[in-house]
């Protein structure tokens, strides 16, 4: 198994941008908006070599609906990748707090985790092109 040194490598050389590495994980950044905000839900891990993502659905956008419908959201943002070979991880609660103001929630994430393993550098370096490709946060239609 490649070590995480090795994937950022890889990464790069691909033409990637490493957010960070963190334990045996490497996280693929991507731009957010126009003013070039920088995020990563991508994720390359180690040991075992795997490919994720997290994609969500934010309750500012969907005022009122129940935590289980707009999981759902999230999930459906994930049908072509879970047609790939991903498979669903955690769900989980993420609540992003004011920076400014610890006690006050600015709004509620409702966010799904998705993975795929894969058995070598180059199809983990091709999967984060394809993760990249998918939106990554459900909107209001």
């Amino acid at each position: 198994m490649p070590t995480p040194a090795e994937i950022k490598k890889a990464l790069l050389q691909a033409g990637f941008e490493v957010y960070r590495t963190r334990g045996d994980a490497v996280h693929v950044a991507e731009r957010v908006r126009e003013n070039l905000l920088m995020d990563s839900g991508v994720v390359v891990g180690a040991e075992p070599l795997r490919v994720g993502f997290v994609v969500r659905a934010q309750r500012n956008d969907f005022p009122g609906a129940a935590d289980e419908l707009l999981f759902d959201r999230a999930r459906g943002l994930a049908e072509a990748a879970v047609a790939r070979g991903y498979t669903e991880g955690e769900a989980a609660l993420r609540h992003v707090q004011d920076p400014g103001d610890a006690a006050r929630t600015l709004d509620t994430w409702c966010e799904v985790q998705f993975e795929k393993p894969v058995t070598s550098l180059e199809l983990a370096v091709s999967e984060v092109g394809f993760a990249l490709s998918l939106e990554k946060t459900a909107l209001p239609r």
